[in-house]
């Protein structure tokens, strides 16, 4: 991701995406103790950006109160998105923040009051890749009227304190996706791009598709000629797998 540290960086950097002919881009970065991404400095650059070049801006936004909520909503992105810990021992010894799943609760209310679409991603195997709260956070979400969910697992990444950590299992993955459809029938479900790799990616991007998801962020091939043989409809989109409600609603509409 390319880094700015200032609101003025990031105006140049939105600059060269628009004349680069971009769609637009997801604005990330990590939390501060109170869990939320340090957005207010650039939310002014962010809301010139849209008018200004129409870029999609789509946004990582940690933990939220109501007042950068409606800040978010008047700025005009165009989908919030946050990850969703259903155990509060999870979030205590994992993230080391002071905070509870009722937290997370709240942000989910504070968007969906300021009527931002937002699509909440649900991390497999957060806890040193284990089921914790995953189905849980699921029952959160589902009382917040999501745009979309992203189901994503964990890969151990080298150098970092979970190294050594087992990856998201295929089988944990597919559960948290069959629950989420269960408890949401109608709202888009995605597989993201953060999950593992190599012959294990290939077993849950299979078995996702036969869990009813309505997209998989770079799917792998075995998935698309199972997803065929099927006979789903197979659609392809360069942009962020957030934005699969946007699909489905040009699918609605045709």
């Amino acid at each position: 991701m390319i880094p700015a540290n200032s609101p003025a960086e990031l105006a140049e950097i939105l600059r060269g995406l628009h004349e680069k002919n971009a769609a637009g881009c997801l604005i990330s970065g990590g939390c501060g103790l109170d869990g939320g991404v340090p957005l207010a400095p650039f939310l002014d650059t962010i809301a010139k950006a849209k008018r200004a070049f129409g870029l999609k801006m789509v946004v990582h936004t940690g933990i939220v109160d109501q007042a950068l909520a409606e800040r978010l909503g008047k700025v005009g992105i165009d989908a919030a998105l946050i990850d969703v810990i259903g155990s509060d021992e999870t979030i205590k010894e994992i993230y080391r923040l002071r905070l509870t799943t009722e937290d997370y609760e709240k942000s989910l209310g504070a968007l969906e009051k300021a009527r931002i679409p937002t699509v909440p991603h649900i991390l497999v195997g957060l806890h040193y890749g284990a089921l914790k709260g995953e189905f849980k956070a699921l029952e959160i979400v589902a009382r917040h009227n999501p745009s979309a969910v992203i189901v994503i697992g964990l890969a151990p990444i080298r150098n970092t304190p979970m190294a050594d950590c087992r990856a998201a299992s295929s089988s944990d993955i597919v559960s948290v996706i069959a629950r989420a459809r269960s408890l949401m029938p109608q709202t888009p479900i995605a597989l993201g791009c953060a999950r593992p790799k190599g012959k294990l990616r290939e077993r849950i991007d299979m078995l996702a598709v036969q869990a009813g998801v309505n997209g998989i962020a770079y799917p792998h091939p075995r998935a698309i000629e199972l997803a065929n043989s099927l006979s789903l409809k197979c659609d392809f989109s360069n942009i962020c797998c957030s934005q699969v409600y946007e699909d489905f609603k040009s699918v609605e509409s045709n």
